[in-house]
């Protein structure tokens, strides 16, 4: 199979590694010479034999839709594009219709695996129809991890970002999990060692996960945490997670009380909390601390 992919940062560099390991032949374009296989996109289309598939790993947004939009007068009927980035699943819905005006095919890939993914391989959650996946098939089959599990596709365009949205959604959840699990240990004075103590909970337990393995690598790493700051910032996943939720009225308690805790990670001091003290003090007379 021959494919191009646009964007060689940090996932689509690694994309490219794997695929070509896999025997595929892939053209990367960038906007950084000293990675681009190609000179623009017009270069990178014209390298590709038809039918033309093209991989969009670029950021989501209005730096995914520009790109789009450009292949969009660059490819014919019968090609597909593909977008692996985190773009929202909305936007899915209006680059197919983009697409299908000329005849292109459009398919959306959530891709989880990060920087391990060259090795370990990355998981695809797909949507489009079943046609275009087939174009793309050989390039899913060279991605993913070995073995029968780590593809799906979800459905229709737009549910493979969907998917993705909402094992973005479960991640955090699942990271606040342990984050609260682990201040706790810290605070108590009956447990000496709380990294040996997530280390054991890696093998035989309801909570193991590759999750808690690299928590455990990091505590390994800095048993503290003394070199990093309590700050937690959000990719926009879990956002529109809880956001879908709200449009299907399905509760998500987990998963939006660990965005808000995100939210919290952000404030020197939190306005919040000063009202709630201040409402304690009035109804109850309890006592507060003074701004230092």
């Amino acid at each position: 199979m021959h494919i191009g992919i646009v964007g060689l940062g940090k996932m689509g560099g690694s994309m490219r590694e794997r695929m070509r390991a896999k025997g595929l032949t892939v053209v990367g374009y960038d906007r950084n010479p000293d990675v681009s296989d190609a000179t623009s996109l017009a270069d990178l289309v014209e390298k590709l034999p038809s039918p033309k598939v093209v991989w969009v790993m670029v950021p989501s947004g209005d730096p995914t839709r520009a790109t789009v939009t450009e292949l969009a007068g660059l490819l014919g009927e019968g090609d597909v594009v593909v977008d692996g980035g985190n773009s929202r699943w909305t936007d899915d819905e209006k680059h197919a219709a983009e697409l299908a005006e000329k005849k292109i095919g459009f398919v959306d890939v959530g891709v989880s695996g990060g920087v391990w993914g060259l090795q370990n391989g990355y998981a695809l959650m797909v949507g489009g129809s079943t046609k275009d996946v087939a174009i793309v098939q050989p390039a899913f089959d060279a991605l993913k991890p070995e073995g029968d599990s780590g593809f799906v596709h979800a459905g229709r365009v737009g549910a493979g970002h969907f998917s993705k949205m909402v094992h973005n959604g479960i991640e955090y959840a699942m990271m606040q999990a342990y984050a609260e699990g682990y201040e706790l240990l810290e605070k108590v004075d009956i447990v000496d060692n709380v990294p040996e103590v997530f280390d054991s909970w890696r093998e035989g337990t309801v909570v193991r996960s590759w999750l808690l393995d690299l928590f455990v690598k990091a505590l390994v790493e800095d048993p503290g945490l003394e070199s990093i700051a309590g700050y937690a910032d959000d990719s926009g996943e879990g956002r529109w997670t809880v956001e879908a939720a709200i449009e299907n009225a399905v509760p998500l308690h987990a998963i939006t009380a660990s965005l808000f805790a995100r939210f919290n990670s952000r404030q020197e001091e939190s306005p919040a909390m000063k009202a709630v003290a201040a409402m304690r003090q009035q109804f109850g007379g309890h006592a507060v601390k003074s701004e230092k």
